[in-house]
């Protein structure tokens, strides 16, 4: 099955249990962030992809310029292991993951969330490729991916069990846009996946594609 297919039976199955006032809330929320045109204004092709240093999760630092010592690097941003939808990509990239390795390539994930919270989201996934923190978003920031969850929408999470100061740090309410990018052996993007909808997400196999035709 296919992520996109994989994707679209979850928000199915989740939207008919969930009440039709919050699902009016969270809908609107989505097609404001399409609205801004914050997608647009992202990191894209051709561009040069900024250094960053992160943190791995078990604490370790982690500079992206030595990944790309090694070849070209495939980065894909999720929101958190408390989302459905970031899990059902991470595990298809995991699926997918020797396809990538045979490329040539370096594949990570970046997340908001603190170490802690990567080490259980990598666990609980068997992800055998590194899950790197960045924190406050930082680096997700520098390249036009970052929205605040709005207040309204903060209630709801926390009716979900979501408390996103506890994954992220006190105060911490900001989230990168779905996002994966192709970065070649130079550091330039060579594609680039933004979606203002959390429920989509780039298919490994157009990112195997991209990385062959490097």
């Amino acid at each position: 099955m296919s992520l996109h297919a994989e994707l679209e039976a979850f928000k199915k199955e989740f939207l008919a249990n969930v009440p039709e006032d919050v699902q009016t809330l969270m809908g609107n929320a989505t097609r404001a962030l399409e609205a801004s045109g914050l997608a647009d204004k992202a990191l894209t092709e051709g561009q040069q992809l900024p250094d960053a240093e992160l943190i791995n999760a078990t604490g370790e630092k982690v500079q992206l310029s030595d990944l790309l010592n090694n070849g070209p690097l495939v980065i894909t941003f999720y929101r958190g292991g408390w989302c459905p939808y970031c899990n059902l990509e991470l595990r298809s990239y995991q699926r997918h993951l020797a396809e990538i390795r045979d490329t040539g390539a370096t594949l990570v994930a970046i997340t908001p969330e603190l170490p802690d919270a990567s080490l259980s989201t990598a666990e609980k996934n068997e992800l055998a490729f590194e899950v790197l923190s960045d924190i406050n978003a930082a680096f997700a920031k520098q390249l036009g991916l970052v929205f605040a969850l709005p207040e309204e929408l903060r209630p709801v999470y926390k009716s979900f069990g979501i408390d996103l100061e506890e994954y992220n740090g006190e105060g911490q309410f900001e989230l990168p846009m779905a996002a994966t990018f192709v970065i070649n052996g130079d550091g330039v993007v060579a594609s680039a996946f933004v979606d203002a909808d959390y429920t989509k997400r780039q298919e490994p196999s157009e990112v195997i594609a991209a990385l062959k035709n490097l």
